[in-house]
C-alpha cells in the first residue's frame, strides 16, 4: 500500500509557510507589509519563515529603495512553484483516498 503522506513537503507543514506560499502562488510580487497584513502575523514571524523558504530556494526576494524608504518584495521561484504544486497534489491524493 502506498504511503499517502510521504509526498507531503515538510516545508509547508507550518501554517505561516503554507500561507506565504498560497499568497505568492496567486500574485506576481507581494511586498512585506502586504504579506504581513494578509497573514496577520508579526514582522519577526514573517521574516523567520521567509528566511526558511529562501534557504530552500522556494522564493525570490527583491530589496530596493522607493524614494528613501526600503521596500522588500517576494515572488515564488520556479522551484518553489513546483514544490508547492507537488504538495497540493499530494494533499489532493490524500483527501481522495478511500
Amino acid at each position: 500500500m502506498q504511503n499517502l503522506i510521504e509526498n507531503l513537503n515538510k516545508a509547508f507543514d507550518n501554517r505561516v509557510r503554507l500561507g506565504i506560499m498560497s499568497v505568492l502562488m496567486v500574485n506576481d510580487w507581494v511586498d512585506f507589509t502586504a504579506m504581513k497584513e494578509s497573514l496577520q502575523i508579526t514582522d519577526g514571524n514573517l521574516a523567520s519563515h521567509i528566511s526558511a523558504l529562501e534557504k530552500l530556494e522556494f522564493i525570490i526576494i527583491n530589496k530596493q529603495f522607493v524614494g528613501k524608504k526600503p521596500q522588500t518584495k517576494y515572488m515564488v521561484s520556479i522551484k518553489g512553484r513546483k514544490a508547492f504544486n507537488d504538495h497540493l497534489n499530494a494533499l489532493e491524493l490524500l483527501i481522495k483516498n478511500k
